[in-house]
């Protein structure tokens, strides 16, 4: 159970940020944001706000169990948490937005995933497409679309674990 604490921790400050951030269009286009923000940096992990900057040059195919693996499985959750949330709101351009994050953290695991478990490796690709497919429509379905996110979710959880 300890190994879900700081997925948690992380899932948990992401949906903190994204309700802090989901204040209305409005006074998002009548004030500039800051040029640097402290809190906002620290209540949002880097590998949700920038992809490549929490991802060491070094590490090019993590497997689950690895420091590198667990920071882009940590990634991966982010972007579901933050996806799902912003469906849930019926935002589905800031949902669209969020998830075209997933495939630069699944890129560095997907390897290892399909090493450890070729089904969840399949699920997670068809969820992927799923949801992405589901994004795009011109009236997307909400409740298909959470459903989907949580059954992502629950695969990617499942082979995060080392």
């Amino acid at each position: 159970m300890n190994r879900f604490n700081p997925v948690l921790i992380v899932a948990v400050i992401s949906l903190m940020a994204l309700v802090g951030c989901n204040n209305s269009e409005e006074s998002a286009t009548q004030t500039s944001p800051p040029a640097s923000s402290t809190s906002e940096t620290a209540a949002t992990p880097a590998a949700t706000t920038n992809p490549t900057a929490a991802t060491p040059a070094a590490t090019t195919n993590p497997t689950a169990g690895t420091p590198a693996a667990t920071t882009e499985f940590a990634g991966l959750q982010g972007v579901v948490s933050n996806t799902k949330t912003a469906v849930d709101a019926g935002n589905f351009a800031k949902a669209k937005e969020e998830f075209d994050k997933f495939e630069d953290f699944w890129s560095k695991v997907e390897d290892g995933v399909k090493a450890k478990s070729a089904k969840t490796y399949k699920e997670i690709e068809d969820k992927e497409d799923e949801i992405k497919a589901g994004l795009k429509a011109s009236a997307p379905n909400k409740q298909k679309l959470l459903t989907a996110l949580e059954s992502l979710n629950k695969d990617v959880t499942s082979v995060a674990k080392p």
